[in-house]
């Protein structure tokens, strides 16, 4: 029997740390196969149709002056579709984000076990969510929607059609994992589920210590021992819920379909694949040809260029997810060439995407200003130089790490060549001018304007750089899909554990807490500085926004601290807990869209995070980095 070699269920497929599995038979391979294409294919049809339908609303808007007034409810619709096929497409493709810093240390024998136990915990959760998804498909079915009248049912089936998938795709690769194995993961995961079970009497009495036992304990056990993020929050959501409340688990998919319905996050997959058309078609070989010649004679020059084209182009999109996805695939190739270790780049680019938080516009500012009353104006004027501070402190630390590296060009490229590269450039980097041009003029909105740089993308590919080539078009649609699959059901389950922590009253509990501080404001944004550290590690800026916003600023106000400084300082904050590993979420978004493995970045990032914490603290430090440009009263 002919057999075929099954790769990892979780990892990139160029990783390299494939899933320890055995040969895989014919007919199980077919199978996978079919799996495959069931998802594949239609996530990248919805792809192609979610840029058709978003560049048709530009043009019916501002060239017809006849908008689509259903255009974002249909939009809507087909985002949770391309939500959930592509996470069961990047499943299928080994795409998901996962920590294995401490697999690859448990030896072959036991890394293919503690393999085996993630695939089945994987399992477990899929199990688990795939009765409350029906149940909530059964609650949605009396909405219509009010354009469209479309059955609302029929939209949140996405969740139940993407579950089923996943839940075979698992049971395939655990078919192929060897009896063993399997039978180890089983009986360590129905063990670890019978001691739970047992122990929920005394759970349910511990109260809100149940929340450092699964959001702590659960979480960080499950992330290091290499079960995929996504899941791993799942089910820790799931385990607090059924395990120490009495709360209906169709919760947890509502908070799943909020967060991963939201509709400003089509702008990650329009600039994934914008990302991709701008490679494919050469547009980013004369980008960089041109800063080549420009700054390759620099030490880290490159890594400069990253940190500038994160800050220009940030708030463009209104997703840190969608920036990187923009500026990634256009650098890190050549930075790779030029000898950058890919632990450094995915590091620098997460510390970027903290960096330029508060650049407008910004929708964590713009939702910053509408819970808190702060004026929008006044953050969109005082954000700007905070994010430059950042920058600073990043382009210190780049200066330090590669002031002994050797120039990839030693010598200073001279102006006629400069000169050339920058005619042959002027096309591609006019697409940052051209994507906030529309944004700023109101052609397009924040999740339109990408489709603005991919038909801009497109003609400069076929009309001036003369290189397109069609037969990618359709792995680029597959690709793109997969990546924003993993990245937003990441975003789906931390929504829904983010709303299991307002739940729980912690919130009400903390600001208490902060009201009551001795110290004064010193105290009070030290506390707040290491407080929001922590909750962007768990949170997404929004929702914690929302959470702590309306309970924190008033406080802020009382003991003397300006509240666009203390606007500043806490999105700050939670930017650099979003982006640190091993629990920022923003962090594993980086990875799956620079396609790097987490391991590899945890080192280098370090060294970020610090340069990052101490602008901070000079940002709390120094109230007119963040006032001095506003207008007094």
């Amino acid at each position: 029997m002919r057999t075929h070699i099954v790769e990892d269920f979780s990892q990139p497929p160029d990783d390299g740390g494939a899933l320890r599995l055995p040969s895989m038979p014919d007919w199980l391979a077919r199978v996978d196969r079919v799996l495959g294409l069931i998802v594949a294919v239609p996530a990248a049809l919805l792809v192609l149709a979610e840029i058709v339908l978003l560049f048709s609303g530009v043009c019916a808007r501002y060239v017809l002056h006849r908008p689509l007034v259903w255009g974002d409810e249909l939009a809507s619709i087909l985002f949770l579709w391309l939500a959930m096929t592509g996470a069961a497409t990047a499943l299928h493709r080994g795409a998901h984000m996962r920590m294995t810093a401490i697999v690859n240390r448990a030896g072959r024998e036991w890394g293919a076990i503690w393999d085996t136990v993630a695939l089945v915990a994987s399992l477990l959760f899929l199990g688990l969510i795939a009765a409350p998804a029906y149940s909530y498909i059964q609650q949605q079915w009396m909405i219509v929607t009010p354009a469209l009248e479309f059955n609302d049912g029929l939209r949140v089936a996405a969740i139940v059609y993407g579950v089923g998938c996943m839940l075979l795709m698992c049971v395939v690769k655990l078919l192929a994992t060897g009896w063993k194995p399997a039978l180890i993961g089983v009986v360590v995961s129905a063990a670890v589920v019978a001691g739970l079970d047992t122990a929920g009497p005394l759970l349910q009495s511990l109260g809100n210590l149940n929340l450092l036992i699964f959001f702590v304990g659960v979480v960080g056990f499950t992330v290091l021992s290499g079960m995929p993020i996504a899941f791993s929050f799942g089910l820790a959501v799931f385990s607090y819920l059924s395990l120490s409340t009495s709360m209906p688990l169709e919760i947890v998919v509502s908070r799943m379909d909020e967060g991963m319905s939201q509709l400003l996050l089509l702008a990650v997959p329009m600039f994934i694949f914008l990302g991709l058309l701008i490679e494919m078609t050469g547009m980013a070989r004369a980008m960089i040809g041109f800063l080549a010649s420009l700054l390759g004679h620099v030490r880290g020059g490159l890594s400069y260029v990253l940190v500038g084209a994160m800050y220009l182009i940030s708030g463009i999109s209104g997703s840190k997810a969608a920036d990187m996805a923009a500026v990634a695939p256009i650098l890190f190739p050549e930075m790779k060439k030029r000898g950058e270790r890919p632990g450094e780049l995915v590091a620098l680019l997460s510390a970027t995407g903290a960096q330029t938080e508060t650049v407008p516009p910004s929708i964590v500012l713009i939702t910053i200003g509408s819970v808190t009353g702060v004026s929008i104006s006044a953050l969109f004027t005082g954000g700007l130089l905070p994010g430059f501070v950042l920058a600073l402190a990043l382009c210190a630390l780049v200066w330090w790490r590669s002031r002994r590296a050797q120039p990839v060009s030693s010598m200073r490229a001279p102006l006629s060549q400069v000169g050339k590269a920058l005619l042959v450039a002027v096309p591609a980097l006019a697409l940052p001018v051209v994507i906030r041009f529309a944004v700023v003029e109101g052609i397009a909105t924040a999740t339109e304007v990408s489709t603005v740089g991919i038909v801009y993308a497109l003609l400069a590919g076929l009309l001036i750089y003369r290189q397109f080539d069609w037969k990618r078009i359709g792995p680029m649609l597959v690709e793109t899909a997969a990546l924003s699959g993993a990245i937003l059901i990441i975003i789906g389950t931390a929504t829904a554990m983010a709303w299991a922590l307002t739940q729980s009253g912690f919130s009400h509990s903390l600001a208490a807490f902060m009201e009551h501080l001795p110290g004064g404001a010193a105290a009070f944004m030290a506390v707040s500085v290491v407080m929001f550290v922590l909750l962007g590690s768990v949170l997404e800026g929004i929702p914690a926004i929302v959470l702590f916003g309306p309970l924190l600023f008033p406080i802020a106000r009382e003991v003397g601290i300006h509240e666009v400084q203390y606007a500043m300082v806490v999105i700050l904050s939670m930017g650099l807990g979003l982006f640190s590993p091993p629990f920022g979420v923003g962090y594993y978004g980086a990875c799956a869209v620079s396609k790097i493995h987490p391991d590899e970045g945890i080192r280098p990032i370090v060294g970020y995070m610090i340069a990052l914490f101490i602008g901070i603290v000079v940002i709390a430090a120094v109230p007119w980095i963040s006032i001095g440009f506003l207008k007094t009263p």
